[in-house]
């Protein structure tokens, strides 16, 4: 079997996607008995190939996946008031700093006491000598 693009995986529906699997599961346990046995060395390189090609399919099937649930949530919350929160999975990943930083929003929020200074002591003019 040739090396399998993911973008060629994309467009194909859960059933197909499960039944190359299985495919390429039962090729690399024959390419694996070969290697066993003493088979010819371009089959020996063609397990790196298949390996590749099974994670390749586990990882458009997962994604397809996620994409469906994220749509289902995101129809749910439409319907439903206030704010729907995702599953963990489904959340940018990010970095941990990033997830726990402030946002915009809290970080530009002044105190009262900073506030009324602000409005009591603006920021000086000054003429500039060009």
């Amino acid at each position: 079997m040739a090396k399998i693009k993911a973008h060629e995986l994309k467009g194909k529906s859960k059933q197909e996607l499960l039944s190359q699997l299985n495919e390429l599961k039962t090729e690399l346990a024959a390419l694996r008995v070969a290697k066993v046995t003493g088979g010819a060395p371009n089959k020996l390189s063609k397990i790196k190939i298949v390996r590749k090609g099974i994670a390749r399919v586990h990882t458009v099937y997962r994604q397809n996946i996620r994409t469906a649930l994220r749509k289902k949530i995101e129809n749910d919350g439409a319907n439903r008031k206030g704010k729907t929160f995702l599953p963990l999975d489904l959340r940018t990943k990010k970095t941990r700093a990033l997830r726990r930083a402030l946002s915009k929003e809290q970080a530009n929020k002044k105190t009262t006491k900073e506030e009324k200074r602000l409005r009591s002591f603006p920021a000086r003019k000054f003429a500039v000598k060009a």
